[in-house]
């Protein structure tokens, strides 16, 4: 991912959710009779500032790490006396529960109607089809195999690998039994499959659920041929160059551009001999790979990549909704969002779920930035779900998390 993929992404995701969720604020302190002396997108040194007729101070400042709604309140401060009628705390109970509770309902109304657009817009959801199941695996376990499609998790209907996902996040952290129900290729009869969870990735500060399963979910076999390097990874390094072929790690041959993958992934720091074929000529390269993340999470990086493939029709679905459908799509999304929200926030508290959930600016500059890449509908998708956290965090009766 570029730098400035990174932050062009980085600074949308905060900029629309910090102003809308002030905005929610902003709007319902007005129609309360509050003043509202400033409204701050962003802290720090002010870049552009401007009033309005109201004489509200509008900011958009230099760290567009959250922002702020300044209302005036004679806890604060003297008030004319021309004014006092206008302060927040001379406002009624249910009024002031109104304007502090705008913000974080605007969130979820912000979700909804990213949830509608995208479900309007169309999307390819990829079947979730078993690709490969690793030996001695809790899917192994379960009777798990290539080709079957998972099509429920817990008895909720999953229509492409992200609704698997979030099934399975739901149990992180849980013991017991975990059912799906798949299909077996060419069939139509549904499955049922049971897979035995104890304190399933307890304190995983960065959880892969599918992966942790010894599920690799199926994808179009790419050859090992290289078609970018990346300048500042150690394949460059290196001296590899696009149209290289890989063979071998460590004298073991490739299968495939995922077998690298996934042997790179689990090697970081470490230094490996890589196989190539260049101009017909084999040739060995000694080189030693980066890593990624921190702790369980961490994992190597090689700096290339190599030319994407057409997806079979068969493994593609296209969705899309109508206006009304659309809108109760993302009813049901919003909900089911800010339910996992919730309950990921028992867990942290019981210490089933790593704290380090909780995304933070990096998570948000490195999600952001990916799916700036992967494109519209994958991009405001995430906004939805970072606005969901967000208005859930800031429903709780905690200050510091309001802005």
């Amino acid at each position: 991912m570029s730098g400035l993929y990174m932050l062009v992404g980085t600074l949308i995701a905060l900029g629309v959710l910090v102003t809308f969720h002030e905005y929610g604020h902003f709007w319902v302190a007005r129609r309360c009779g509050v003043k509202v002396l400033r409204f701050s997108v962003g802290f720090g040194t002010p870049l552009l500032r401007w009033h309005d007729r109201q004489g509200t101070e509008f900011v958009v400042a230099a760290i567009p790490l959250g922002g702020y709604v300044k209302m005036l309140d004679e806890r604060e401060g003297d008030v004319p006396p021309e004014l006092v009628e206008q302060s927040f705390n001379r406002k009624s109970v249910r009024q002031r529960i109104a304007i502090v509770a705008a913000g974080p309902l605007a969130n979820f109304l912000l979700a909804l109607l990213f949830f509608w657009f995208v479900a309007m817009l169309g999307s390819q959801q990829v079947r979730p089809v078993i690709g490969a199941v690793q030996p001695d695996s809790l899917a192994e376990a379960a009777g798990l195999r290539t080709g079957q499609e998972i099509v429920a998790v817990n008895g909720e209907a999953t229509s492409d690998w992200a609704a698997v996902n979030l099934q399975l996040v739901r149990r992180l952290g849980e013991s017991g039994t975990l059912d799906l129900r798949v299909l077996e290729p060419g069939s139509t009869v549904e499955m049922p499959k049971q897979v035995q969870l104890d304190n399933w990735l307890r304190g995983v500060d960065e959880p892969d659920p599918i992966g942790s399963l010894g599920i690799r979910p199926w994808r179009p076999v790419l050859e090992p041929v290289l078609a970018e390097v990346d300048s500042k990874g150690p394949a460059h390094a290196a001296g590899l160059q696009a149209g290289d072929r890989l063979l071998a790690l460590d004298g073991e041959p490739l299968a495939d551009w995922q077998d690298l993958v996934d042997r790179v992934r689990a090697l970081p720091g470490e230094t490996i001999t890589l196989r190539f074929e260049r101009d017909g000529q084999a040739q060995d390269v000694r080189l030693t790979l980066a890593s990624r993340g921190e702790g369980e999470a961490r994992s190597g990086y090689l700096g290339a990549g190599v030319q994407g493939v057409e997806w079979p029709p068969e493994m593609l679905r296209e969705v899309r909704y109508g206006p009304l459908e659309g809108v109760l799509e993302g009813m049901r999304q919003t909900w089911a969002m800010s339910v996992l929200t919730l309950d990921s926030l028992k867990k942290m508290l019981f210490g089933e779920l790593s704290v380090k959930n909780l995304s933070g600016p990096i998570t948000i500059a490195k999600v952001a930035g990916a799916s700036a890449e992967s494109g519209l509908g994958d991009f405001l998708k995430f906004l939805a779900y970072l606005s969901i956290s967000l208005g859930v965090l800031n429903l709780l009766p905690i200050p510091v998390l309001d802005g």
